[in-house]
């Protein structure tokens, strides 16, 4: 009766979102086929189905697909249909497809209408925004409504009864130099183009390019079984795009797996090298600089799962995220200070001859408050381990942000709870005892460690103190609220009133020049909001704070980020009940300037995100999580950040948005979504699948996955 009433006080939100967690979604899977499944070396000049068996061809022979694998078949001895078709004068035929009672014809000149009672017609799609004169129609089908679809140089069409709707980059089209064209399942059509496929749903256009999807982005040939699955011809293989009906919970016990058989490395949470390229059977864990980060995140992705569920194996992972993040504060030289990175002493790299003394004098030449400390993996005191040390703000904005969580939604016994409060207290009075530095086993405060009102005032420093007031003002937030210490509360009194953090922290982070604005950044931020927002008792800070919050979002809002969408969400729904009950209104809060609060309150008072780009940007995750090298620049949907002093290749599309997960180079939600020329490994590593789980069940456990 216990556990019942336990599991009920966690699941304040989150059974309202149960049903949209195992409603069934489309989840595309990609199956590459090459010369190592019987198929030849090079080009796939045609694909064609055979009773709904996919049959390529390529060199004058057939390949039938069966039993995973490709095999010389008998030649066919239909027909061609060019045959019948008229010789249209100074055109050259680059398509053609049976419509009504003749055909359509697609040519160097345009498109036509053809039946034996008349002559070829020249068509000229128009409607309310362009009137056509086509060039280069290489593209012609008629889907499963009926409804003939071209593609030439200005775009993509459909003709449907007698009006046309038309598509150019304006309207989503990302590319227009098409090879190909196939009807798929409830009126969608496949393109094959010189750079990819184009599925097109309706008025939507999903981009299918680079290794994540194909073997080469050259489309030869495309046909689409009935049950959706779509077989690419390239000049390197074929793609095998299988629609996978899956729900989110499908979906996170995937990715589970996944991080637990390729990602766990003695309890941490790290990417995975492959020695292989695209081959995630070669691949072993690696280290990071952040292990304290990702496998905080890990862990909070358990406990949200474990509040919302109750599922034991919640627990049990949420625990053991826990347990590594500790021993990463328990193995050093002082109380309180995290490694970044556990190995064993005679892990297979040389990592301290790879961070050698040499290795940091050529960094000062970049950086030069570069750290110059030798050996960066010092041993642990049994000898049994090397611990890495110059611990950034990226560990501590993991660890509270887990801590806080794991101890409000997963510690159940005083054992548990004294363990958290132990490891919070210890690491927060380091911060104090050193004046709010992170400070390392040679004395000095690490490269990027520094809180203090020193560091803000300097020339190297101005440009940090937004973020870091913030960040020191949200962990000592989660001290008082884990240990119940009212010292706590003390020194971030002392912060405010005399070093003014809290109003630093109303501008949380750097958005311009371009240069000081690094995406892992938000992370750090939005992860320390975490704290800050939900554990604030003083109504006057709320109203900054969140105003803070809602400055720190706008600035990436358009990159459909679950992870930040769902933080972001959840904290301004606490906002909102604030301010429901009336709370802001209780006494004058700013007494200077009596404005200010009914002010932040009417701004504010609701969330301005789209609920419903949480659960596309969670559905769109691709479930292979292999960091391919994308290149978007060359899309006709984009549009180019052309802001004094930005870097080169940033972008969104048309519609202002940042182009979908699936079709970019950065599968993380730690990254630019506006970056368009973007890799994280070039097929060489696998990243972690945390980065589905933890938005997921925040926004599981928040409520926040209803349409």
């Amino acid at each position: 009766m216990k556990l019942l009433i336990f599991l009920v006080l966690l699941l304040p939100f989150s059974i309202f979102a149960q049903s949209v967690g195992d409603q069934k979604f489309i989840q595309e899977v990609v199956t590459i086929h090459s010369s190592k499944e019987g198929l030849p070396e090079g080009r796939i000049d045609k694909m064609v189905l055979e009773n709904e068996y996919p049959v390529a061809e390529a060199s004058g022979k057939r390949f039938g697909f069966k039993d995973s694998k490709w095999s010389v078949i008998k030649a066919d001895s239909k027909g061609a249909i060019a045959s019948q078709l008229p010789v249209i004068p100074g055109a050259v035929i680059l398509s053609s497809v049976p419509f009504k009672d003749g055909y359509a014809i697609g040519c160097n000149r345009g498109l036509y209408f053809y039946n034996k009672a008349k002559k070829p017609t020249r068509i000229f799609p128009a409607n309310d925004t362009y009137n056509w004169v086509l060039k280069n129609v290489a593209a012609l089908v008629v889907d499963s409504k009926g409804r003939l679809w071209f593609g030439a140089e200005e775009g993509i069409g459909y003709l449907e009864g007698k009006s046309w709707k038309l598509f150019t980059g304006k309207e989503g089209l990302p590319y227009n130099k098409f090879t190909s064209a196939a009807a798929g399942v409830n009126g969608t059509v496949w393109f094959g183009t010189e750079k990819g496929a184009i599925e097109a749903d309706h008025d939507d256009f999903k981009y299918r390019f680079s290794r994540r999807w194909l073997p080469d982005d050259y489309v030869n040939s495309i046909v689409v079984q009935k049950n959706g699955t779509a077989w690419i011809a390239t000049n390197a293989g074929v793609s095998q795009v299988t629609p996978v009906s899956m729900s989110l919970e499908e979906k996170a016990r995937y990715f589970t797996k996944q991080v637990e058989e390729r990602h766990n490395r003695m309890g941490f949470v790290a990417p995975s090298h492959l020695k292989e390229q695209f081959n995630v059977a070669t691949s072993e864990v690696g280290i990071s600089d952040n292990d304290g980060m990702y496998t905080s995140m890990y862990g909070a992705a358990n406990a949200f799962r474990y509040a919302a569920t109750g599922d034991p194996e919640a627990k049990k992972l949420a625990d053991q995220s826990f347990k590594a993040c500790k021993w990463l504060v328990d193995i050093t030289h002082e109380k309180g200070f995290p490694a970044r990175v556990i190995i064993p002493v005679d892990w297979h790299e040389p990592v301290n001859e790879i961070y050698s003394r040499e290795d940091n004098l050529e960094n000062q030449k970049k950086d030069p408050m570069w750290k110059d400390i030798y050996p960066r993996f010092p041993k642990s005191k049994d000898g049994k381990y090397l611990w890495k040390c110059d611990t950034s703000s990226d560990e501590l904005a993991g660890h509270f942000f887990f801590y806080g969580i794991y101890y409000d939604l997963v510690a159940r016994t005083e054992e548990e709870k004294q363990a958290v409060r132990e490891v919070v207290g210890d690491m927060m009075d380091h911060l104090i005892r050193h004046g709010y530095k992170l400070v390392d086993y040679d004395g000095k405060v690490t490269r990027w460690g520094d809180y203090s009102p020193e560091y803000f005032a300097s020339v190297y420093g101005y440009d940090q103190r937004g973020l870091n007031s913030m960040m020191m003002l949200s962990f000592l937030n989660v001290a008082k609220h884990v240990t119940g210490d009212t010292k706590y509360d003390k020194e971030a009194k002392i912060l405010r009133d005399k070093y003014n953090y809290h109003i630093y922290a109303m501008h949380p982070k750097e958005f311009f020049p371009p240069e000081n604005v690094v995406p892992w950044d938000n992370n750090l931020c939005l992860m320390s909001m975490y704290g800050l927002i939900k554990y604030e008792t003083d109504p006057a800070l709320m109203l900054m704070y969140r105003q803070s919050l809602e400055t720190a979002w706008q600035h990436i809002s358009k990159q459909k980020n679950a992870f930040w969408d769902a933080i972001y969400a959840s904290l301004a729904n606490q906002f909102t009940i604030m301010a429901d009950q009336k709370i802001f209104e209780k006494g004058n809060l700013f007494p200077e300037n009596r404005l200010y609060a009914p002010k932040v309150v009417k701004n504010y008072y609701k969330r301005n995100n789209n609920q419903s780009y949480i659960l596309e940007n969670l559905q769109k995750i691709p479930l292979d999580l292999i960091g391919y090298t994308m290149d978007n620049t060359h899309r006709l949907d984009v549009v180019f950040d052309l802001s004094p002093l930005q870097k080169p290749n940033v972008g969104w599309r048309a519609n202002g948005y940042a182009v979908p997960i699936d079709e970019r180079g950065h599968v993380r939600q730690d990254r630019d979504g506006f970056a368009l020329l973007a890799s994280e490994g070039d097929g060489h590593d696998e990243h972690e699948g945390t980065f589905f789980l933890l938005p997921y069940y925040m926004a599981y456990y928040h409520g926040l996955l209803e349409k």
